[in-house]
């Protein structure tokens, strides 16, 4: 591959044989620069995506993930984690067939890297939101270690709730082998959080959604998700319907979070109840929300139109998820990071161009 530079306003990327091997910026800000039409950032990690338009990802086969990775790289997505909600245990080993089979099909081929399977559930507590109460149990460790077995390395972040896990032995499994433990879908007590961050998990999923409401004298899941003593990062829906504006702002002052979409496939059936987009975001017919239509571009724009810094967005949709799971995307130092990049336009801050190990893989038409 032939050496490239790339230039935006407020950086430059040299890039050879996918990575980038050279970084220059003037002072650091990716907001004070007059050089070029866009800004230059990483590429866009979602680690929470449970499908997009009809493709749902519990059931999508290599034409679904195609068509799927097809539009998240307009979306600037680079890297992401299908999600699998809650299922019968015996349902997840034909889901894992199929996105292990994707992730080795798909690569480089120009689309968003699947970096591996995301389970959000079925080890969940009292708040399940829609996932189906059904299929909700205690922690199975025996069951659990037996599929990150069966499929090493594909299972990359796992949802639970302390409650489900509560001598927190499935907890210290899914870190003993490497696996990112997410808090979620629980209704625990700020106590319970902090021991299951000191027994290894690192983040908290969708803060403030399916969680104990924020109290001042009882805290909760959200209150150690904010509390800066706790070695737990939240995930935050953007879309402005999931959590109020004023507090998108609250979380990014006191803990600044992960962007992640939440984004569900809509006009698919998903427990016997049609999956129906309305009012910006995706509802069961009952009128439960259960998910997003939120892409992570979008995301961005959000942020920055209630007046957070566009550094501190687009940190929160790239360096901040690729640290979570060990990505190596855009660093400066030469040759470590690979050269999944995004062109966001200078005025509109939408997707321009991606760069993908360092080819253009999309580019906006006009």
């Amino acid at each position: 591959m032939s050496r490239i530079v790339v230039a935006g306003r407020n950086r430059t990327a040299t890039i050879e044989n996918g990575l980038v091997v050279d970084e220059s910026r003037s002072d650091g800000s990716i907001a004070e620069q007059s050089r070029g039409e866009f800004w230059l950032a990483p590429g866009f990690v979602d680690l929470q995506c449970n499908g997009i338009g009809g493709v749902d990802f519990a059931c999508a086969d290599l034409e679904g993930f195609r068509i799927a990775g097809t539009m998240l790289l307009a979306t600037g997505v680079t890297s992401y984690l299908p999600t699998i909600v809650s299922a019968p245990l015996e349902s997840y080993a034909a889901v894992l067939d199929r996105v292990a089979h994707a992730q080795v099909a798909l690569a480089q081929q120009g689309l968003p890297a699947i970096e591996g399977v995301h389970l959000e559930g079925p080890f969940l507590g009292t708040a399940p939101g829609a996932h189906a109460p059904e299929c909700l149990t205690m922690m199975d460790v025996d069951w659990l270690t037996s599929l990150l077995d069966q499929y090493p390395g594909l299972v990359r972040l796992v949802t639970l709730a302390p409650e489900a896990d509560p001598d927190l032995e499935g907890t210290r499994a899914l870190c003993d082998r490497g696996v990112v433990v997410a808090l979620g879908h629980s209704r625990c007590s700020y106590d319970e959080a902090v021991q299951a961050a000191a027994a290894g998990a690192t983040l908290v999923t969708h803060v403030f959604n399916a969680m104990s409401e924020l109290h001042h004298r009882n805290p909760g899941l959200a209150s150690a998700a904010l509390d800066s003593v706790v070695p737990l990062t939240p995930t935050l829906i953007a879309d402005l319907i999931h959590v109020h504006p004023s507090t998108v702002r609250l979380t990014m002052a006191a803990a600044p979070p992960i962007l992640v979409t939440d984004r569900v496939a809509t006009g698919v059936r998903y427990r016997d109840q049609l999956v129906v987009e309305r009012d910006g975001a995706a509802f069961l017919q009952d009128g439960t929300l259960a998910g997003s239509v939120l892409t992570m571009d979008q995301a961005v724009r959000n942020l920055v139109g209630l007046g957070v810094s566009l550094e501190a967005a687009v940190k929160a949709a790239t360096t901040a998820p690729a640290d979570a799971l060990g990505l190596g995307v855009f660093a400066a130092s030469p040759g470590i990071g690979r050269a999944d990049l995004v062109a966001l336009d200078s005025e509109t801050l939408e997707i321009r161009n991606v760069w993908i190990s360092g080819e253009l893989a999309y580019a906006q038409s006009y």
